[in-house]
């Protein structure tokens, strides 16, 4: 495959990401970003976690997570709990606002996408979909 394929295909993956990123921000009036609704999901995902772990697991940085974190526990959609048998260990867990700040954003997030792939036919639709499935298997 030449570099200048490889390189158009990897130009216009990060197009169509920016600018969901954009569209997601225009119709998502909660002044949160989508590392922020990752954050909230993992917590419905795996329960009241470590920031460390939480970090691990979404590939940030701890300083990026306390930030994030921050803004959640600001605005009541997580809080921080501390270990009952080690205080020096403190948890971020989902409150009931948080979770379905969560659930908003994922019905937003389905009609994004729903609006995004409904410019493709559907034979585009079945090979985007073998394609991804292709790039997803790590064989």
């Amino acid at each position: 495959m030449r570099e200048q394929t490889i390189f158009e295909i990897i130009h216009n993956m990060d197009k169509v990401t920016n600018n969901l990123i954009i569209q997601w921000n225009k119709i998502f009036y909660e002044d949160l970003g989508v590392s922020h609704i990752l954050v909230l999901a993992h917590l419905i995902t795996n329960g009241k976690s470590r920031p460390s772990d939480i970090a691990k697991t979404l590939g940030l940085t701890p300083p990026t997570l306390t930030h994030l974190s921050e803004k959640l526990v600001q605005k009541d959609l997580a809080n921080r709990v501390v270990d009952s048998t080690d205080r020096r260990i403190v948890y971020l867990d989902i409150t009931d606002k948080g979770i379905e700040m969560t659930k908003r954003a994922n019905i937003e997030g389905q009609k994004l996408r729903r609006s995004l792939f409904e410019k493709l036919t559907d034979e585009e639709r079945h090979q985007l979909l073998h394609i991804y499935k292709k790039l997803s298997n790590p064989s």
